[in-house]
């Protein structure tokens, strides 16, 4: 009984040493192939911010980052990538729920973090590399509180790096069509995503990571960037594995006739001509974010009157098929091949960005309901209303009939289905986030980012988005030992959940994270077949 009490007294006393955070000049020290860097020590895990992995000149493709000579302080998120639209005003409940960090803005911001258990110890641990979103137009590495890679690298003995990148008009103008130092520009956000797993090869090693086990992973834009990733013959081999958590959204990339003619339409608006291409690297970046807003809404509207389709929510900033960086389209049997071997985790949640709240009608009734779905679908709504219930019969609530999302998903199913069918290819596991979110009386439900803390375990991080709780920190438990697992191993099962079967066409076996966990067959089949468009 002594023994037991002071094994207990011991592991208070130690729980405690370890929460404590330890700074210093000779604290967390490693090198990297620029330079050394030291950050900080808190509940036992070493911790960089801000460390340069590339530098670039405006609309040119990344470089090595300049060396330093001393020990770099690498203790506080770096610059992010500055906003065609930055935030001046926020709805206070939303501001809330989210909890945003900003940052502050500035287009050298070719920088990353690193959460890590150990350092120089000889040790190989599967390094997570995430991605933020923000579609390709905003975001940041330190966006959301979820985004804090300290619990995962914790609970899992694994390495998070997490990065930002060159965003909107800065990431995607191609000026291709005037001159060769600009043959890359049209995806250079792409080519500073492939910089920072190149340095990832290089250093993490330092880090105590294994640079040949290293998974990507990705929320929203993040997912769609991940996506990018599985289809750049370059990036083969920088990374083994691939999470894409609500990105399929977007399934095919302009092609150049289309971004050379948005480049064109910014020169146009600037009052440019061919042979002044260069001066864009001296206008000042509000003045040219403004005039690529302005270019893309012309363009848009163009296309339309052509008849030509308009992808996602709209004409915007994004990768493109260059025939050089991304040779295939995303989903092409190219692409596919591509990504052959590396085991993907693909999934959406329940409602993303649920109707009901942009319509104003969370507390709408059957009649107002009825109301939108007809007027959604048309002759189509009938059927709709039928297929939702079929696949979700136990939602009692009117709004819930119009919140299943139809954006998201589709686009997940079609990326399971094509890249499972592949011959001899690797494994991949569906999932469904269906957990709804008991705060703000549960407004927000199972929406768009609601399953990042679970992913990132940081349920008391995020208590304004989850509410905190014991079925919250239980859920997390499961869900963040998932993507541990599947880092590790290219396989998500662990004692926690019911087996997790590989998904295929035929059996379309899916993962639903909920209170309660289950494994089982795609229940919104006829759902999905309805909302895709053919």
């Amino acid at each position: 009984m002594k023994k037991h009490i002071l094994t207990l007294l011991l592991s208070g006393i130690f729980a405690v040493a370890f929460a404590q955070l330890k700074t210093g000049e000779n604290v967390a020290v490693t090198n990297t192939e620029s330079g050394k860097v030291r950050g900080y020590i808190h509940n036992g895990i070493r911790t960089y911010k801000g460390i340069p992995y590339a530098q670039a000149a405006r609309f040119m493709p990344p470089q090595k980052a300049k060396p330093w000579t001393s020990v770099r302080s690498s203790m506080t998120y770096g610059p992010v990538c500055p906003l065609v639209d930055p935030t001046t005003s926020v709805s206070d409940e939303i501001e809330f729920f989210f909890n945003h960090d900003w940052g502050y803005p500035s287009e050298d911001c070719l920088v990353l973090n690193v959460w890590t258990p150990g350092i120089n110890d000889g040790k190989k641990r599967p390094v997570l590399f995430w991605i933020h979103g923000g579609g390709f137009t905003a975001g940041s590495s330190q966006e959301l509180p979820s985004y804090d890679g300290e619990n995962l690298s914790k609970k899992g003995d694994v390495v998070v790096v997490s990065i930002n990148h060159r965003l909107n008009i800065l990431g995607f103008l191609d000026l291709s069509a005037y001159g060769d130092q600009y043959k890359q520009s049209a995806n250079l956000s792409i080519l500073d995503m492939a910089a920072a797993l190149e340095w990832v090869k290089t250093n993490i090693s330092n880090f105590g990571g294994d640079p040949g086990n290293v998974t990507v992973f990705g929320q929203s834009g993040g997912g769609a960037k991940v996506n990018t990733l599985m289809a750049m013959p370059a990036a083969k081999g920088l990374f083994h594995k691939a999470v894409n958590e609500s990105g399929s959204f977007r399934t095919a990339m302009l092609e150049k006739t289309e971004t050379q003619r948005i480049a064109a339409e910014v020169l146009n608006v600037l009052g440019l001509k061919a042979n002044q291409v260069d001066s864009l690297q001296r206008i000042p970046y509000p003045v040219l974010a403004a005039a690529g807003k302005k270019a893309l809404k012309t363009v848009e509207e163009k296309m339309k009157a052509e008849g030509k389709p308009v992808m996602g929510f709209g004409l915007s900033w994004g990768p493109s098929r260059d025939g050089d960086v991304l040779p295939y389209q995303l989903f092409s049997n190219e692409a596919f091949e591509l990504s052959k071997n590396i085991p993907l985790l693909v999934g959406t949640t329940k409602n993303e960005f649920f109707p009901s709240l942009g319509a104003g009608l969370t507390k709408g009734t059957k009649e107002e309901v009825d109301a939108f779905i007809r007027k959604q679908y048309g002759d189509k709504a009938d059927a709709y209303i039928a297929a939702v219930k079929k696949a979700y019969p136990l939602d009692t609530k009117p709004t819930d009939l119009m919140d299943i999302d139809t954006r998201f998903r589709p686009g997940a199913v079609i990326q399971a289905n094509l890249k499972s069918a592949v011959a001899g290819g690797a494994p991949v596991y569906m999932y469904l986030f269906t957990w709804q979110s008991p705060s703000i009386d549960g407004k927000y439900k199972s929406m768009h980012c609601m399953e990042l803390p679970f992913v990132f375990n940081n349920i008391a991080r995020c208590q304004e988005m989850t509410g905190g709780g014991k079925q919250a920190e239980v859920l997390a438990g499961k869900v963040s030992q998932a993507w541990i697992n599947f880092a590790r191993t290219g396989n998500p099962n662990h004692p926690g959940l019911p087996m997790w079967r590989a998904y295929n066409p035929r059996t379309t076996y899916t993962m639903f994270f909920d209170n309660q966990c289950v494994v089982k067959p795609q229940q919104d089949k006829d759902l999905m077949e309805l909302v895709t468009p053919k």
